[in-house]
Formats: C-alpha cells, structure tokens, sequence
C-alpha cells in the first residue's frame, strides 16, 4: 500500500493508506476524507476533486492532460503551480509519502 496524507485547510493532517491503481479522488472518497466533493465521480467534469500537490511530487505524476487543465480554470479555489484534479493522479508507488493539500472550498 502507498501512504498518502490529506492536509485540511485548517492544517490537520490525515495519512492513509493508497491502493495503487486507484485515483486519488478515490482514495480520499474510500476513507471519508472531508473536502473532496467528487461531484462528476471521476470523469474530471466538475473540477470539486481540485487538490495541491507539492512541488516535490508534481515530476512523479503523470503529465496534466489539456480537458483537465480547462477544468482547473472553473474550480472554485484558486488555481496554484500544484494544482491538479485528484480524479486524474493515479496512485502508484512512486507516490508512496505524497502530501496532497485540499482547498478551502470545491
């Protein structure tokens, strides 16, 4: 398993264990994590799975297709350099530790 951590807006943190294979949005869906809305399930539709990935992780995703990044313009938070829609990172074990920030708002 792949260890992720969710970080609130207000800082609490919540690490978790990752199946790889399976999205981040999922992930987060499958332990309760509060603040990702997954609105469209996963067809990166809705941009309410926006989430910041740390610059130290952004090398080991896979590279950001163009309809997700037209979506990020429509998300409700502000847009950063490691902003991505978690329904489009799959876990991998590369990614095991990632820390994954989620917005104030979806």
């Amino acid at each position: 398993m792949v260890k992720v951590t969710f970080v609130q807006p207000d800082g609490s943190r919540l690490e978790v264990e990752a199946e790889p294979g399976q999205s981040i949005m999922q992930t987060a869906l499958s332990h309760n994590v509060v603040g990702i809305t997954a609105e469209c399930n996963g067809s990166a539709a809705c941009a309410t799975c926006h989430a910041y990935f740390d610059e130290a992780s952004l090398n080991g995703l896979e590279k950001m297709q163009e309809h997700e990044n037209d979506m990020l313009d429509f998300a409700a938070s502000e847009r950063r350099s490691g902003s991505r829609l978690s329904c489009q990172v799959k876990v991998t074990e590369a990614l095991d530790g990632i820390v994954v920030t989620l917005p104030e708002m979806q």
